[in-house]
């Protein structure tokens, strides 16, 4: 009989396969994203229901999948992690700044062990969007820094790898070949006032 988290992980890989979602960057599979969330969120819980979340985290946003479906599948709990953990879209008329800044706000709502899935989730993206995409890292970086001071319940070792994660990042697109000035990033800040 499968555990939890293999249900959970079964789940997420053919909802995401039949979505044909594929990493955007490598054209890998979805769910190796999902699976280098886990093991974050391994490296701090073996809460099997916490596991089976992060599997899913992204299944309501990105698949056919309804917050429905996962409670059916899972229990109320998942259900519940998965929901605080999913970005409930724009709203017409939004600019980015505005949609991010309504998801921040979500996820600060969130419990402790829905912000500790949302930590190994930025950090797994911050590492790709760093390596493949730098120009848009500028923006995203900033925004990651934004989000992360608002999961404050999330677990403290994750929370400081994001950290990290992010300054580093902010850091290596401040030295060539990308050299952007310190006071870019400081702009691109201000536009989140929470």
């Amino acid at each position: 009989m499968q555990t939890l988290e293999e249900r959970a992980q079964r789940y997420a890989s053919k909802a995401h396969a039949a979505a044909d979602q594929r990493r955007k960057y490598t054209d890998e599979p979805y769910i190796v994203h999902p699976a280098a969330v886990v093991e974050l969120v391994r490296s701090v819980s073996d809460d099997e229901e916490m596991l089976a979340a992060a599997w899913l985290h992204d299944t309501v946003e990105d698949t056919g999948s309804t917050l429905e479906d996962i409670r059916s599948h899972f229990g109320e709990r998942v259900a519940s992690l998965v929901e605080m953990l999913t970005n409930r879209g724009a709203v017409a008329g939004q600019n980015r700044t505005a949609r991010k800044l309504a998801h921040f706000r979500h996820t600060q709502q969130a419990s402790a062990d829905a912000q500790t899935i949302k930590l190994a989730d930025i950090i797994d993206n911050t590492r790709s969007i760093i390596h493949f995409d730098p120009h848009f890292a500028r923006v995203y970086l900033i925004e990651k820094r934004v989000q992360i001071r608002l999961l404050t319940a999330g677990h403290a070792a994750l929370h400081q790898m994001a950290e990290q994660v992010i300054e580093q990042g902010i850091a290596q697109l401040g030295q060539p070949p990308h050299n952007v000035p310190p006071h870019w990033f400081e702009q691109q800040e201000e536009k989140y006032h929470l």
